[in-house]
């Protein structure tokens, strides 16, 4: 027997309301009920400053989770903060910045979606545009917010998995239609991952590692497919397996 694999989930800043809240660190409940039913035993990660606390956190793990959520700071891949770049949180990219790097080095599982995969590539050397709207390519819509009345399981529009790809073993080559709820993207593509997903206008929609550790991202928002989609729930599967077979066995009790 092996015990169900620890999934580490990172987590963002609230900022403190004065007089009613202090500062908070915060998650969607849904990336940890998604995890939970494919088999995982979700650990919430705080951003803390304390690194020797966070690579404590870190060796305890089986796998690591980058969700969605604020933009990252463009300082991460050398350039100023533009105008149309939204709001950013420094806590939150140190950490997820340091996860990966730790990941990618010992070949820890690692499953990123939506910002996540943006951190990864960042992490690994690449870059960002700070908004597709400047994006020169003429771009297709990628922002469907839910606050502008768009629901988050929306299918909006294709991407295309790469034939001979990780991502394509799992989901299967050609197209399949997704949600997309972000406002930046993949610029410059980290040299030791490869695209393995596209959106329409040529857009980086996924990543994956060149060798043969467990390294995914994808920028759309599998976590809300799940229920009706069953390669978004094979997404994450496959991220649990990856994640327990690095586990020693346990000898029966």
């Amino acid at each position: 027997m092996t015990p169900r694999p620890i999934i580490g989930i990172t987590t963002q800043t609230l900022e403190a309301i004065p007089g009613e809240l202090p500062r908070c660190w915060v998650m969607s409940q849904r990336y940890v009920d998604v995890l939970t039913s494919v088999g995982a035993v979700p650990w919430v990660i705080p951003l803390t400053h304390e690194m020797s606390t966070l690579r404590e956190i870190y060796d305890r793990l089986d796998g690591v989770f980058l969700p969605g959520g604020v933009d990252m700071d463009p300082a991460t891949y050398g350039e100023a903060k533009l105008p149309v770049c939204g709001a950013t949180d420094a806590d939150r990219d140190r950490v997820e910045i340091a996860l990966v790097q730790w990941a990618m080095a010992e070949r820890k599982p690692l499953l990123a979606v939506c910002r996540g995969v943006q951190v990864l590539n960042v992490a690994a050397g690449g870059t960002l545009y700070q908004d597709l709207e400047h994006w020169t390519a003429s771009p297709i819509k990628h922002d469907y917010w839910p606050s502008d009345g768009n629901h988050r399981d929306d299918l909006v529009h294709e991407v295309r998995v790469e034939d001979g790809t990780e991502l394509a073993t799992i989901m299967n080559a050609g197209t399949s239609t997704v949600n997309s709820m972000h406002h930046q993207g993949i610029k410059r593509l980290a040299p030791s991952l490869v695209a393995n997903a596209y959106a329409p206008d040529g857009l980086i929609e996924g990543v994956e590692g060149r060798d043969d550790g467990y390294l995914m991202g994808v920028q759309w928002h599998p976590e809300e497919l799940v229920d009706h989609a069953p390669a978004a729930r094979r997404l994450f599967e496959s991220f649990i397996e990856a994640a327990a077979a690095q586990q020693p066995e346990v000898a029966a009790r």
